[in-house]
């Protein structure tokens, strides 16, 4: 990460397709002292995500894009990045791929958080699969993220041990917990704070 922490916070971009828990747990770290980002723009491919209400509720700037265009869509996006001088995007729960030219604009500045321990269980359903497979551990990665799903390097890890009677409601849950500690630590970590 090139990116240096001088005084002023890095402007950051958060992209949510959901509920935006780990984009509260964000908000809520970039207010702390010790925090080298500043979240100024949330961004979603979903019109009903419930994270959107934090925009209002934290007076931050808001954008939906249906991503039907996808080549349109990002050029949109890149352009309204660029204008709110964004250095910084951490996806957290975004159900989008992003293109590699996208990627590439922003190379080695994009974060993103995944509920399993990659390189294990890439894409969806990482919980019933690591059920399926009768794990002893499962867990959370936040990771830096390249052109291939899921395989940028590794920040960091948090292991989750998986209880006799797991459910995947009770595993996602469980480690929901554990993402929401992880991706600031991981940020300091990056920044080497």
């Amino acid at each position: 990460m090139v990116l240096s922490t001088g005084h002023s916070k890095i402007r950051t971009a958060v992209f949510i397709s959901g509920t935006g828990s780990n984009l509260k747990s964000l908000i809520k770290f970039s207010k702390t002292i010790k925090s080298p980002i500043s979240i100024e723009f949330i961004f979603s491919n979903n019109l009903k995500a419930k994270g959107l209400n934090y925009a209002k509720l934290y007076k931050i700037k808001k954008k939906v894009l249906n991503f039907k265009n996808k080549n349109l869509s990002e050029n949109k996006l890149l352009y309204i990045l660029n204008i709110n001088n964004i250095e910084m995007i951490c996806l957290a729960g975004f159900m989008k791929i992003l293109s590699k030219n996208f990627i590439k604009k922003f190379k080695g500045k994009i974060l993103n958080i995944h509920p399993s321990l990659l390189p294990k269980y890439k894409g969806l359903n990482t919980h019933k699969r690591a059920l399926k497979n009768k794990e002893k551990y499962s867990g959370c990665t936040v990771h830096l993220v390249n052109s291939r799903l899921d395989s940028g390097r590794i920040v960091l890890q948090k292991k989750v041990k998986i209880s006799k009677n797991e459910t995947v409601a009770s595993l996602a849950k469980k480690i929901l917990v554990q993402e929401h500690k992880l991706y600031p630590k991981a940020i300091l970590k990056l920044f080497n704070l």
